[in-house]
């Protein structure tokens, strides 16, 4: 199966900050786009922020003013109604970047099921729901994939696919054609809970909220360590703030829910205390950091022992995902490692980090963790203490 041609028209239900990046990428490749949205006021945000990028890009040099008027053009913002999904008869390909709700992403699909034609292939743009479930509220689910893009969907250049358990082969390759014939990354993940990226990526999170509730350190200094000795491009509590801690906690409460309460992935108290009281991040002026005017950032202990006990454990639990991604067969070894680069900018692939570091001194340390606390959280992947055993390597 190939790509969809570029005569193909494409359509992008929800105009929020996702959708009308979605609706950009599409343009910027050639096609003719028609954009709406359940909320009438949002479609007219939508265009607004497609014409702020525009303008920027044009700014920066990235687009002659006449390509940026070029794209522009080839978006149609409809301001249809709830409900009403006419504006997509006669697209090829309609991508769904409503709310993550699931009755509401069910109820957008039956209703564009009534529009489209019987080719036309059905994206759903979530996060953390079920794909098959999504697929469900259609007489024909083999056509609808995950087609899951980062936010911002113009910059950032990873794109999952997701096949449902009931998604033909042809409808899943022709939606990897389609996404890499636009520029992006491209990896395929299992329908299973957080995909790729925000599966692997909890401890991320997870583990930093952990060491500061030990006290072990402060906010500033584990997000100072994981940037200048991890090498990470942020630190875990400025990329919450920067997230929002209200997405952030609901991500991890929905895998943590939906991974049947397993304990690597339990929510924190401090997040969700956050989160209660509003302090979501930067969009709302305060969270892990201050953001106000006139804000200090805290200053960092620069303690390179305490950056010895901060790193190595927050990357173990890491490793621990990325293997047990493979061992569950949620992706291959290198849509693995290319998600975790491109999709949130980590400095290398965890696999290879684990080869680098040696797998059998990783399993030592979640077995030491695992020791100290009594928690099932530490246990190590079969599959990390199978290759441990057998010093085996991820590559070669």
């Amino acid at each position: 199966m190939t790509a969809l041609p570029r005569d193909a028209r494409i359509g992008v239900l929800g105009a929020g900050a996702m959708g009308s990046g979605i609706a950009q990428v599409a343009a910027a490749a050639g096609h003719q786009v028609v954009v709406t949205d359940p909320v009438v006021e949002t479609v007219a945000r939508g265009a607004g922020n497609l014409r702020r990028n525009m303008e920027r890009d044009v700014a920066k040099g990235r687009l002659t003013p006449e390509a940026a008027r070029g794209l522009e053009a080839r978006v149609t913002w409809s301001d249809a109604a709830l409900g009403y999904y006419a504006p997509f008869t006669g697209c090829a390909l309609v991508i769904e970047a409503i709310v993550e709700d699931l009755e509401a992403k069910q109820a957008a699909f039956h209703g564009l099921e009534g529009v489209v034609g019987d080719d036309a292939l059905l994206a759903t743009n979530t996060s953390s729901l079920s794909v098959t479930a999504i697929a469900a509220a259609c007489r024909r689910p083999e056509r609808v994939v995950g087609m899951h893009f980062f936010n911002p969907a113009p910059v950032l250049p990873l794109v999952e696919i997701v096949p449902g358990l009931g998604t033909a082969a042809g409808a899943t390759e022709q939606a990897r054609a389609t996404v890499a014939s636009w520029g992006k990354t491209v990896v395929v993940a299992a329908d299973t809970p957080g995909f790729i990226v925000n599966r692997i990526a909890r401890p991320f999170y997870g583990e930093a909220l952990r060491i500061y509730e030990e006290r072990v350190a402060d906010r500033a200094t584990i997000d100072w360590a994981m940037k200048e000795k991890g090498g990470f491009r942020m630190g875990p509590f400025a990329l919450m703030d920067l997230i929002g801690n209200d997405v952030n906690y609901a991500v991890t409460r929905s895998i943590f829910e939906a991974l049947h309460y397993d304990p690597r992935y339990k929510p924190s108290v401090t997040q969700q205390r956050l989160v209660e009281a509003g302090r979501f991040g930067q969009k709302s002026g305060r969270g892990h950091y201050e953001y106000h005017a006139g804000a200090v950032a805290p200053e960092p202990v620069r303690d390179e022992p305490l950056a010895e006990r901060i790193v190595p454990r927050i990357l173990a639990m890491l490793i621990n995902e990325a293997a047990d991604a493979l061992f569950w067969g949620i992706a291959s070894r290198d849509d693995i490692d290319l998600a975790m680069t491109k999709g949130v900018a980590y400095p290398k692939g965890l696999l290879r980090w684990a080869d680098e570091l040696g797998i059998a001194a990783v399993v030592d340390r979640l077995d030491a963790l695992q020791a100290e606390y009594g928690e099932d959280r530490y246990r190590p992947s079969p599959l990390l203490r199978r290759m441990a055993a057998r010093h085996e390597r991820f590559y070669p």
